[in-house]
């Protein structure tokens, strides 16, 4: 396989792995670039999907010889749903793999532990590229810059706004983009408001954002949240708030007990960053507020299971559960 140097060698195979769709999109097109250079894909390409391709023929793709060219291109999509068996030819074609092909395996989630993954990770230390999502806090700051690559800039708040509408897939946050920066007039920058006007609500609301707006006993934000949800279990939701309940309880008593986050994370056995808002949360309830809480969760969940209808029995605890009582 011809290449310039032998640090940007193009390895017999890669796995293109993780969540966020968008990264993986940008390093496929890479990788196909690189590949074109060295002679015409139209002729020395072959797209395959995982979920119905044979490993043989896989192997067999691979094993052909490129046209007029230095390498081709063999890209397996949905790399994680092969057959075992078929996930097995490729580990041994992996063990002698052709040098005129570049085998590109495409998946969401394939665990380490693997086999298949083991056999790409063998042929060296780019070759497995991981495409992990951003983390959540960290998307704003992301939705920006991808913002600036369509011609626009967003304020804060509108990649905030954005994210609440849309979801957080990377794919449909650069659509919802490209389509704002083309209806987009003017040289400033693009605010919530705008974003408001041009986005339609594509993402549903996420259990966690309940049980934050739960806990810091904001029900307004609680109604907007379950507004949003169409496929939450209410069995599911009540037994995640009580959770939340319980953690505040143990909250206020490592409070009174000196202890900081560190110790309130470690007692639950979260990470530091799942127990940062929990310290506020919990001077907003007192002791006896949570002790009732939790005594009417039981209620409320013998209801749900009697016969009641569950959507309106957790509506009405939750409300009346975050109400302040009137001083």
């Amino acid at each position: 396989m011809a290449t310039s140097t032998k640090s940007d060698a193009l390895l017999p195979a890669y796995l293109v792995v993780g969540e966020d769709a968008l990264k993986r999109q940008a390093v496929l097109g890479r990788l196909r670039q690189r590949i074109a250079a060295l002679g015409d894909l139209e002729f020395n390409s072959e797209d395959l999907d995982g979920d119905a391709a044979a490993g043989a023929d896989i192997v067999t793709a691979c094993n052909t010889m490129p046209f007029a060219s230095d390498a081709r291109l063999v890209y397996v999509r949905n790399a994680e749903k092969l057959k075992k068996a078929d996930s097995e030819a490729l580990v041994a074609y992996l063990a002698a793999p052709s040098p005129t092909t570049v085998l590109a395996l495409e998946a969401e989630k394939l665990a380490k532990n693997t086999r298949l993954y083991k056999a790409v990770a063998a042929l060296g230390k780019t070759a497995v590229i991981d495409c992990a999502p951003p983390k959540r806090v960290e998307l704003p700051r992301k939705v920006r810059a991808m913002a600036v690559t369509h011609g626009v800039t967003f304020t804060d708040r509108a990649a905030v706004r954005l994210i609440e509408l849309v979801g957080e897939d990377t794919v449909h946050l650069d659509n919802e983009i490209r389509k704002i920066a083309l209806a987009h007039r003017g040289t400033g920058a693009v605010d919530d408001a705008e974003v408001g006007a041009l986005t339609a609500r594509t993402a549903e609301a996420k259990p966690w954002e309940l049980t934050d707006a739960f806990a810091a006993r904001d029900l307004r934000a609680c109604l907007d949240v379950l507004s949003r949800m169409e496929s939450a279990s209410p069995h599911a939701l009540i037994a995640m708030c009580v959770t939340r309940l319980r953690e505040l309880i143990c909250a206020q008593a490592m409070a009174r007990r000196g202890s900081g986050t560190a110790g309130l994370a470690k007692a639950l056995k979260l990470p530091d960053w799942r127990v940062k808002g929990h310290a506020g949360w919990a001077r907003r309830w007192s002791a006896a507020e949570l002790r009732a809480a939790l005594a009417s969760a039981r209620d409320a969940e013998r209801a749900m299971k009697g016969g009641a209808d569950a959507e309106a029995a957790f509506l009405d605890w939750v409300i009346a559960t975050v109400r302040r009582p009137a001083s």
